[in-house]
């Protein structure tokens, strides 16, 4: 079971799938703009589609859902369905929400912030930095970048933790310290040599904050506060320090595949086992103001961001992953961006090159429907369709096809 990884969304806006390659190889390459889709004309936003859109993700069997979607200059919020399905309460679209692997974005982006200073080489071994917790023959083979790109090969201690469903209830206010994370995925079984290919871990991103916090001198989520989270101006947007969300929120229910009928909530919970991984809270609003704010060159230097959009493949021929931001190449053209799933609680963000064109969904249910037969694909149905609607609306300015689907770099 793996709770903060992201979650696999197929969308229906998105260029048919290509057979990979045999000999596609993990060597990093940062994509010529040439080679991108060409951007689909679109201009303003059809605000009653997306109301429509919204509603119909509700009306599929979401329990709730908020959105806020940019044009250049023309924005729009909406929100549809509960917030609470036994008093009724109804959503809105400020409400803060579990962001999951989204805050891998916003480590990876004060990574890059020291790579600019020349405090920390991406391309120097993680032994360099941390040489009492990646020691041997790994700490001089795995790479900063490596741990940034999920190349390293060290495996996610989320299956360490969570081995049945019930394990979710009973570690809900499990104190987890981010050496023992760390040191739960490197003692597992590699997951491949380092550099030999995309195995996404959330260890990575946890051993990714010790090293901000051996270079810095500080705790990595005040770093993250005050370099990142203030310089992109956000203001409802920060790393819990309790089990409780501060602010205005929904619950957030999760069903674990059919495991637990009827959905649980999950909105009261430790995140300490997802740390610089996993546990930041924002809005959909915030969300966009932030990859805005990183993809225009307002929270790193351009070679920084050279550095972000240099990406591996993933397995999934449109979908490439960098230094915690993926691309997707779709029918309107390439998108940057993220998504994340923790418990009872879904998120997608995703922006236009320039800013421009942007998406943020957030979902208050996951895991709704089974699993397939082999045992690891989940099922899709009526609320999938939905969202992909909702999602193509919103990017593309479109109505999407059954036809054509996509799944994230880290499903």
């Amino acid at each position: 079971m793996r709770l903060g990884a992201a979650t696999a969304i197929a969308l229906a806006l998105a260029a048919p799938a290509l057979p990979a390659s045999a000999a596609e190889a993990v060597t990093p390459s940062a994509p010529p703009a040439a080679t991108a889709p060409a951007p689909a004309p679109h201009t303003g936003l059809d605000r009653a589609a997306l109301d429509r859109t919204l509603e119909e993700l509700h009306d599929a069997g979401m329990y709730g859902a908020y959105s806020a979607v940019r044009n250049g200059a023309a924005s729009w919020q909406g929100a549809s369905g509960v917030a609470d399905v036994r008093t009724g309460r109804a959503t809105t679209p400020w409400l803060q929400h579990r962001t999951g692997s989204i805050t891998k974005t916003f480590t990876a982006t004060a990574v890059l912030q020291q790579a600019g200073k020349g405090r920390i080489d991406l391309d120097a071994p993680i032994g360099r930095y941390l040489p009492d917790l990646v020691a041997g023959e790994r700490g001089r083979t795995i790479t900063v970048r490596m741990l940034l790109n999920h190349t390293s090969g060290i495996a996610d201690y989320a299956s360490a933790i969570w081995r049945k469903p019930e394990d979710i209830e009973t570690l809900r206010f499990h104190r987890w310290e981010p050496r023992e994370l760390a040191r739960l995925g490197l003692n597992m079984p590699p997951t491949g040599k380092p550099g030999e290919g995309h195995h996404y871990a959330n260890t990575n991103y946890v051993i990714a904050g010790l090293l901000l916090r051996e270079v810095t001198g500080r705790a990595p989520e005040k770093y993250i506060t005050d370099h990142v989270i203030r310089k992109a101006g956000l203001r409802h947007t920060y790393f819990p320090r309790s089990a409780r969300l501060h602010g205005p929120h929904s619950k957030m229910y999760e069903g674990l595949y059919g495991e637990f009928d009827p959905p649980r909530d999950f909105s009261v919970y430790d995140m300490s086992w997802a740390g610089t991984a996993g546990s930041l809270v924002s809005t959909m609003d915030d969300l966009n103001r932030f990859f805005r704010a990183l993809l225009t060159g307002k929270l790193i230097g351009q070679a920084e961001l050279r550095e972000m959009q240099t990406t591996v493949p993933t397995g999934t021929p449109q979908v490439r992953y960098g230094l915690g931001l993926l691309s997707l190449d779709s029918t309107c053209g390439r998108f940057w961006g993220h998504d994340g799933l923790v418990a009872g609680s879904g998120t997608t963000s995703l922006s236009s090159p320039d800013g421009r064109r942007q998406l943020s969904l957030g979902t208050n249910l996951v895991r709704y429907y089974g699993i397939e037969a082999d045992g690891t694909t989940p099922k899709q149905g009526p609320i999938d369709y939905a969202q992909y609607a909702h999602l193509s609306q919103a990017l593309c300015g479109t109505p999407p096809t059954r036809s054509t689907s996509w799944r994230t770099a880290t499903s």
